[in-house]
């Protein structure tokens, strides 16, 4: 009785153990019923996948330099150290061909600065490409190379696309040509901070397939084949978390890119932040629900149509807003020129204020004075600024240009880093960044105090003379 006792439960025992090593296989297998799928994807869109190189000269200052500028050891030492030299700066990305005529996408921020673009493609053959259409607010590129007849990869539907379907992302990695790694969509809807700006990009894809440098600009695919997202950035502080530019995306704004080489969007006017349960108690409200207006731009189509600063815009025409993302993406769907209906909450009532859109126009950048030559470009800090690049001072200048090679350049500064003081003197806007500026000499050494991602560093950079 006993021994058949324990033939009973040894049998069980080995029964759920199969079953247990059965459900763990099924559980973590990486591959789809159909095993030959991911390399038959592979094969069929790799030779529309390209490596993009480019190549920008920078002018680079010899540490010995200053020095120079003693009489004593200019006497012994000029003529003997370069003062500057002329050194090729390389990068790598990946982009890919959608249209068989030449037409390539990648990331704007693998091609911005730019002097040369080599496209190569998995045959080997190289072409010479050309910028036609960037956008930096959301990271796109379209690159153009002289070639027809073309493969290409189809643009897919993101909005589509199922959190935890299997995901493909090839790429030039390190410069490793046409590497191939497998995931899944991890997440929709992501907002992450990315770019050289640290600005928030919004609805980010995420994927746990292995993205590194040199991946950006280059396909995500679903196991149709199709692009679903434009790879474009790594969390470096985390293994397997991804993110990609959902194709939708970059199909809403393609047909601008193309034609006009740039996006043109409406602009309301406004910095906005959302609510929480205990703002809305104090604004009367029942719900945290709507983008409260902190401030406004001056001569914006906010200001002339009566919007004011503590108004909480609740419904734009027919579109409810519960949050600022709705409100941004609400108003990027219009046109400069629509007139939208923006139902506002103020003073315990709803109240219907009809506006104008007018286009986001491009940064206005105040340039150093003739005087001397930093390389940089910079503006007082609007509320439109603050947006783009996600900014948290109030005061100071933000930097909204880099001359390539320049000593800004050198020095490591970038677009959306902020000013806060030059040689020790504190800077709230641009009348002292130009009382500053205009004491230094060409050949001094400048000391800059900048804020960048919530941190400060001080930034010591070379004047230069202006060209002629």
């Amino acid at each position: 009785m006993w021994f058949k006792k324990a033939k009973f439960l040894s049998l069980c025992m080995i029964v759920l153990l199969v079953s247990l090593v059965g459900g763990v296989a099924g559980a973590v297998s990486p591959i789809p019923a159909d095993t030959d799928i991911v390399a038959d994807i592979v094969e069929k869109v790799s030779p529309a996948v390209v490596n993009i190189d480019t190549l920008k000269i920078a002018t680079y200052t010899s540490p010995f330099t200053p020095f120079l500028n003693d009489p004593f050891f200019r006497r012994f030492f000029e003529g003997m150290i370069p003062q500057e030299r002329q050194v090729p700066v390389k990068g790598l990305g990946t982009g890919f061909v959608f249209r068989s005529d030449g037409y390539i996408l990648t990331n704007a921020h693998v091609v911005s600065g730019a002097d040369e673009i080599k496209v190569t493609f998995l045959d080997g053959r190289e072409f010479e490409g050309k910028v036609i259409g960037s956008d930096s607010i959301t990271d796109i590129a379209v690159v153009k190379i002289d070639a027809q007849d073309l493969p290409t990869i189809p643009l897919g539907d993101s909005d589509a696309a199922r959190v935890g379907e299997w995901l493909i992302a090839i790429g030039n990695p390190y410069g490793l040509s046409h590497t191939v790694t497998v995931g899944v969509l991890s997440a929709k809807g992501r907002p992450i901070s990315a770019g050289d700006s640290g600005q928030e990009y919004e609805n980010f894809l995420q994927t746990d397939a292995a993205i590194n440098p040199g991946n950006s600009g280059g396909p995500l695919l679903n196991l149709k084949g199709e692009a679903i997202g434009i790879n474009t950035a790594i969390l470096p502080y985390a293994q397997g978390i991804g993110f990609a530019i959902p194709i939708n995306m970059v199909k809403s704004i393609l047909d601008q890119l193309i034609t006009e080489g740039k996006v043109v969007r409406a602009w309301l006017g406004v910095v906005i932040q959302n609510l929480t349960p205990e703002v809305a108690d104090k604004f009367g409200l029942k719900e945290a629900k709507g983008a409260l207006v902190a401030d406004i731009s001056p001569d914006s189509p906010a200001e002339k149509a009566g919007i004011k600063r503590g108004d909480v815009i609740l419904r734009v025409d027919e579109v409810e807003i519960p949050d600022i993302n709705t409100l941004q993406q609400t108003i990027r769907s219009h046109r400069p020129g629509d007139v939208v209906n923006v139902e506002i909450w103020r003073d315990g009532k709803t109240i219907t204020l009809r506006v104008t859109l007018a286009e986001l126009e491009e940064t206005i950048s105040t340039p150093v004075p003739e005087k001397i030559d930093l390389g940089l470009e910079v503006e007082e800090i609007t509320s439109d600024l603050a947006e783009k690049y996600a900014l948290r001072e109030k005061s100071g200048v933000v930097v909204v240009g880099i001359k390539a090679g320049g000593p800004a350049d050198d020095a490591g500064l970038r677009p959306g880093d902020v000013i806060l003081e030059v040689n020790r003197e504190e800077i709230k806007d641009l009348n002292d960044w130009r009382a500053a500026i205009n004491k230094i000499e060409p050949g001094e050494t400048v000391l800059l105090l900048i804020s960048r991602g919530g941190q400060t560093y001080f930034v010591p950079l070379k004047a230069e003379e202006p060209e002629s």
